[in-house]
């Protein structure tokens, strides 16, 4: 083999095709709602983590489990990337009429592309959060928040920062 791409090969690449199950599929016997997701701080040095929270409502009758997923897209890298990744996912119970404010860690080698070495690039991002992926097609309801966010400062290799 000496095409080492994974374009066309994953899901994560496929362009405009969704997966037939993606990651987080499935039903639930309860509906959630997300709200009031928070980045802190908006805009980043290069070589900073992000901290990020989201309420989490169960608006059903019933108690149950919900997988919180957070995915990142970079609106513009230097290098080919996926069209989004996963960042951090938790399963969380919460009882029927109540909510949970769940809180996150995104590191910085989470955005950093592979460019012959690890490297961190400034620019645009955007952060969803919500119990299935961007765009996801289901039977079942469930929404998906989105923030942006921006990078500021000179590209940088990883073992840099």
């Amino acid at each position: 083999m000496e095409n080492y791409t994974m374009e066309g090969r994953t899901y994560r690449y496929y362009g405009q095709e969704a997966p037939l199950y993606p990651f987080g599929y499935g039903l639930s016997y309860t509906t959630f709602r997300y709200r009031d997701l928070v980045l802190s701080p908006p805009v980043l040095p290069v070589c900073a983590n992000l901290s990020v929270s989201v309420v989490l409502e169960n608006t059903g009758l019933w108690d149950s489990e919900e997988v919180v997923q957070l995915y990142l897209r970079w609106e513009q890298s230097s290098v080919p990337v996926p069209r989004w990744q996963l960042v951090a996912f938790r399963r969380v119970a919460v009882l029927a009429g109540r909510e949970a404010k769940l809180s996150f860690q995104v590191l910085a080698e989470q955005r950093a592309v592979w460019a012959q070495d690890w490297l961190l690039e400034p620019g645009t991002f955007t952060l969803f959060a919500g119990g299935q992926q961007p765009g996801q097609k289901t039977r079942a309801p469930s929404e998906v928040l989105s923030a942006r966010l921006s990078v500021t400062g000179a590209a940088r290799p990883l073992r840099g920062c």
